[in-house]
């Protein structure tokens, strides 16, 4: 540790001297290493880096990505967090006063949750409901999410009903999409069950209506979130293969969005599957497929382009005037094995950090999106359209605990069916997303007056 300053002995002229010299160029070789180190962003599957320093890389990466031509970046660069220099402009701005990083915290004991039951709730689903089933614990319900330097408030369904009055919310992506529509569900349930208004009895198309405030939500089953082939008959015999049209959005969903006011997308597990690729029709390749002679393809390729193309998709709607929701990556838990091969989540409470750092196909998933994103969001503000980051990835990658395991069917199925380790309990700790989603509307609707 170097001594203080004014406590340095008094040296002879010549000691005082080179010391003149040598401490500016210590101090020098410092800041230019803590610069370098800020700058990189590194992904080690060994780092055991806090929850706050991995999202200030996060905040990082979506400043330093790469603009695509096909969506070009804006200049409203007054907007965005510049990490590290401005320790070195010259004449530097006025600081603007300081939000509250949401998604930079830890999780704190709630002993007030959980909210609502198996028995208040009723559309929680068979594989979700873990009371019924008999998990014996509870704890993993008794957590909220605080962040740094703020209070997160739990969530209030009166409030929300308020804030949405008269507009309509739809879901867009897979059964996590479907879960977190349900969680929304459940806590508004408190004060309100909505009438079932779906077109049909697919659990998967389902559109729900609150009638004290005239608010609508609705799902979208879209788990690539583009055109899709089921089948797909260039795979491998034996094997099922999707193909994916990475260009071609899926309209089941994009025809169907302009009448909402809100739009949460999201979409992640499926992409681990044996999938074939194809670009302006044509067949170009595969993931997973193991095919001689054909090309493979990353796992952050199709994901990207997917959600490039979804994106792209809402903002050639000329009629859609809502806002867009990212919901980012939520990790899985398996550990002991894969999921097929006996793997499992047992924990009972959240883990630190430093446990399960976030790197492999879970870092390469969240940035492929996040470079989605930010090229989106950079169109969307010149186009007077707003796009918003619910960044769930690092808070979720930490609560092994809050998924059904072998409690979302019954015990003689132990054993046959794998354990979920990918949905989550409701009640649980995906109820907290609400928190966020909530806490996002009251700041929209604070700038709006």
């Amino acid at each position: 540790m170097e001594m203080p300053i004014h406590k340095i002995p008094k040296r002879n002229y010549k000691s005082k001297l080179i010391l003149q010299i040598s401490l500016p160029i210590i101090l020098f070789t410092i800041i230019t290493l803590q610069l370098s180190k800020n700058i990189s962003f590194k992904k080690s599957p060994t780092n055991r880096t806090s929850l706050e320093s991995l999202h200030a890389n996060n905040v990082e990466l979506l400043q330093t990505l790469p603009q695509k031509e096909s969506l070009p970046p804006t200049n409203d660069d007054d907007d965005q967090v510049v990490i590290e220099s401005k320790r070195y402009q010259t004449s530097p701005k006025p600081s603007p006063v300081t939000k509250c990083d949401l998604f930079s915290g830890e999780w704190v004991p709630n002993m007030e949750a959980p909210y609502y039951t198996n028995y208040t709730c009723r559309v929680i689903q068979e594989h979700q409901n873990c009371m019924k089933y008999g998990r014996p614990d509870t704890e993993f319900m008794k957590w909220k999410w605080k962040p740094n330097g703020c209070e997160l408030p739990v969530f209030n369904p009166n409030e929300f009903l308020d804030i949405v009055k008269g507009k309509s919310l739809a879901f867009v992506g897979d059964s996590v999409a479907r879960n977190h529509m349900q969680s929304l569900i459940c806590l508004l349930s408190q004060v309100e069950h909505p009438l079932d208004i779906s077109p049909t009895k697919d659990d998967n198309f389902k559109r729900w209506y609150f009638q004290s405030s005239n608010f609508t939500l609705a799902i979208f089953w879209s788990p690539f979130l583009v055109k899709t082939q089921e089948n797909d008959p260039n795979g491998k015999a034996g094997k099922t293969f999707t193909g994916l049209y990475l260009d071609e959005a899926n309209d089941v969903w994009t025809t169907q969005i302009d009448e909402f006011d809100y739009v949460i997308i999201s979409a992640g597990h499926w992409f681990f599957r044996p999938l074939i690729y194809y670009e302006k029709g044509n067949f170009m390749g595969c993931r997973y497929c193991e095919i001689d002679n054909l090309m493979e393809y990353s796992l952050s390729y199709g994901y990207r382009n997917a959600f490039q193309t979804s994106f792209r998709a809402i903002l050639e709607r000329e009629n859609f005037k809502g806002k867009v929701f990212l919901r980012t990556f939520a990790p899985s838990h398996f550990e002991g094995a894969d999921w097929d091969h006996g793997g499992d989540c047992k924990r009972t409470s959240p883990i630190k950090s430093y446990e399960l750092p976030l790197d492999g196909q879970n870092m390469e998933v969240y940035t492929a999106q996040l470079e989605a994103f930010k090229e989106a969001q950079s169109v969307a503000q010149k186009r007077g359209l707003k796009f918003e980051l619910i960044d769930m990835t690092r808070l979720m990658l930490v609560r092994p605990d809050g998924h059904p395991s072998v409690y979302g069917r019954p015990a003689k199925m132990n054993g046959i069916w794998p354990s979920d380790c990918v949905h989550w309990c409701l009640p649980g700790p995906i109820d907290s997303w609400n928190d966020f989603l909530l806490e996002m509307l009251k700041s929209e609707e604070k700038n709006l007056h």
